[in-house]
């Protein structure tokens, strides 16, 4: 898909959630919020769903949270115009409530179609609702802060997920706030894990021969590729791939200079 195509596809979905009525959702709100961002991006945050303020403004994340997304973002460097910020729900619930399954399955679809247009190499989830989107056994309390695989079926066909508190939870609680701070600084270093995830090299591929490292923490397991190629995945790609940025990286600065991180460096075009 071209980036023009991206674009358009985007804003076709876009149009879609504004007009909808899948749901009771869409007899309270005033407007729906379909999401923004760059469509050229790596990188999707994806929330729960609108609050008062996204629902008067028709924009994900303008609130207080919203303040609180956009400065953890500036804490590695990057604004909101270089990522894609949406929700699950693209609508309201009345009071700020839970989304019921019904709702979400009815929005659910329009999140699919914005993956599969984006593409992306890393989701970071916001809170325990669009955790579980994606990782419906995880627990936001004990797997926040690490990178999880994706099935394909959500529409994110090559990405990898990293779960985060929702910046509201960081609002209300100090120790959420400081595992917040953490979480997000280490996102860099997550995109380089998921763009080694994405795109391995042939010689990374070579020398990890039919090796599929459970991501989640388990022992690694033999998987030949539909071509009968062997494929490289996780944590072994990503090992590699930060080797290989270091090495680049030693060779152009002089013995006694300092040697800059690699995910220090890291942008997202």
């Amino acid at each position: 898909m071209t980036d023009l195509e991206r674009a358009a596809a985007l804003e076709t979905i876009a149009g879609e959630v504004r007009a909808c009525t899948r749901c009771r959702l869409h007899e309270t709100r005033t407007q729906a919020v379909p999401g923004e961002g760059n469509p050229d991006t790596e990188v999707v945050f994806v929330g729960e769903g609108p609050g008062m303020n996204e629902d008067r403004q028709g924009r994900p994340f303008v609130g207080r949270a919203g303040d609180l997304l956009t400065r953890h973002l500036g804490l590695i460097g990057w604004d909101r115009r270089d990522v894609f910020i949406t929700n699950v729900v693209k609508c309201r619930p009345p009071e700020n409530r839970d989304p019921e399954p019904d709702e979400v399955a009815a929005c659910y679809p329009y999140l699919q179609r914005q993956l599969e247009a984006l593409d992306p190499a890393l989701i970071v989830t916001l809170g325990r609702h669009s955790m579980a989107r994606f990782l419906p056994d995880a627990r936001i309390s004990r797997d926040h802060g690490t990178l999880r695989s994706v099935d394909p079926a959500t529409g994110a066909r090559r990405a990898l997920v990293y779960p985060m508190f929702h910046p509201a939870a960081a609002l209300r609680s100090p120790d959420v706030a400081r595992q917040s701070e953490e979480d997000i600084r280490a996102v860099p270093a997550m995109l380089l894990e998921a763009r080694g995830y994405r795109e391995p090299s042939e010689s990374m591929v070579a020398a990890s021969a039919s090796v599929v490292p459970d991501l989640a923490g388990g022992s690694a397991a033999e998987t030949p590729s539909a071509t009968g190629a062997t494929a490289a995945t996780g944590a072994t790609v990503a090992t590699a791939l930060r080797e290989e940025l270091v090495a680049a990286t030693v060779a152009v600065h002089p013995a006694g200079e300092p040697e800059p991180d690699p995910a220090d460096q890291l942008t997202l075009f």
